[in-house]
């Protein structure tokens, strides 16, 4: 099992940036595929980025690709979202998940088993 710890979240103006970081217990973190997924008031949770086990493959929402960046660093056991040229829409719940199972449909909340508890991100225009 691995249990997952959000931050970094907070209030920014548009057009400027974050990072997110999440930081997970358990020894066999390498083991794990990591994403984000967020989630508005009202809106269903969507995914936003994916890192695979070494962070050699890395996937993205095409609401974000070319302004979000997820990373991970195996040795401190966390992952990164790098968050620059916010807008008012990427404004949610940001939500960190772990999986090792295969297979993993990156962009679907259900192949995801753990869950952080999110950290909200508000964008102001």
């Amino acid at each position: 099992q691995v249990q997952l710890v959000e931050s970094g979240g907070g209030l920014v103006q548009a057009g400027g940036s974050l990072r997110l970081s999440c930081a997970a217990s358990g020894r066999t973190f390498s083991s794990y595929a990591m994403g984000w997924f967020r989630q508005a008031p009202g809106k269903e949770r969507e995914f936003v980025a994916a890192i695979s086990w070494s962070g050699g493959s890395t996937y993205y929402a095409d609401s974000v690709k070319g302004r979000f960046t997820i990373s991970r660093d195996n040795a401190k056991n966390t992952v990164y979202l790098q968050m620059n040229s916010l807008k008012p829409e990427d404004t949610a719940v940001y939500y960190c998940a772990a999986e090792k199972k295969l297979p993993i449909v990156w962009g679907n909340r259900w192949s995801w088993g753990y869950w952080g508890q999110g950290t909200q991100v508000t964008v102001s225009s």
